[in-house]
């Protein structure tokens, strides 16, 4: 999926939401667990009355190689329900990957070409032979983790070398790799004051923003800085969402919420 298609779809539904799919079985309703695959009959669930509200999803990798290949074949499933049934929905596999370049290779392949990802998520330590190969691969999209919503961020993140944030370091960079027109980046919610800065470097890029909800970042303060004239921002909850219940009106009750957001994100897209 190329940004030319994603913006018309955030404009058609008012929204610009990614709902995260971490499955987690001690806290998915009680009834599923009888199911024959319990992490897809929930993900299913949370994807049909949800999926008019939201333009991504993003599974967490870890919650599902955690089952080892029950949980991987579940993944499968996930993408493959949502490729085939709303194709206009936006994937991101959410996998922190990075690694030397001909790892690099192979895992791009894994979340592109077999199981189907619009998008994977990943980790810049490694420098540019360790991204290129996922930018290598047309309509496809790399989110490279740039700040993001947890405590540890600023141990290194935020410390400065020869004056300049380690993040900016990042983004600057990031923007002479080939193909860098396919990168998106990871900035958490919770950090809602740097967003101007950041769109300083990267104006015209995606963010996909976590944080907000449950970890405690707030959507007008992300969008007051980190919104630009295509929207630009992906929105990702996902605990206040698909655990909204515990029982069986489970996905009812995440479409409420996930209604909600889409009502806030209607009236700051109305307000443009």
């Amino acid at each position: 999926m190329t940004n030319g298609q994603l913006i018309p779809e955030i404009r058609k539904k008012k929204s610009f939401l990614c709902i995260g799919l971490d499955v987690d079985l001690n806290k998915i309703p009680k009834h599923l667990l009888e199911e024959e695959d319990p992490i897809f009959a929930f993900n299913k669930a949370i994807i049909d009355a949800t999926h008019h509200l939201a333009v991504a999803y993003k599974p967490n990798t870890a919650f599902y190689e955690a089952y080892g290949i029950k949980g991987w074949k579940a993944l499968e499933k996930t993408i493959n329900y949502l490729n085939q049934n709303y194709p206009e929905i936006f994937t991101i596999a959410d996998a922190k990957r990075g690694d030397i370049g001909n790892t690099s290779s192979m895992y791009a392949k894994a979340f592109f070409e077999d199981l189907g990802f619009d998008s994977v998520t990943v980790a810049p330590y490694m420098g540019k032979d360790s991204i290129e190969p996922f930018l290598a691969f047309e309509d496809k999209h790399t989110i490279l983790l740039a700040l993001t919503s947890n405590e540890g961020a600023f141990d290194f993140q935020t410390q400065k070398i020869d004056g300049k944030e380690v993040y900016k370091t990042v983004l600057e960079t990031s923007k002479s790799w080939k193909n860098s027109k396919n990168l998106m980046y990871v900035v958490g919610a919770t950090k809602a004051e740097y967003f101007k800065e950041i769109r300083n470097i990267v104006p015209d890029s995606f963010l996909l923003v976590p944080g907000v909800g449950a970890q405690g970042g707030n959507l007008q303060e992300v969008c007051k800085y980190g919104m630009n004239k295509n929207v630009g921002l992906l929105i990702n909850s996902s605990r206040g969402i698909i655990y909204a219940s515990e029982d069986k009106d489970f996905a009812e009750k995440a479409s409420q919420e996930a209604k909600k957001l889409q009502e806030q994100m209607k009236l700051i897209l109305d307000g443009l």
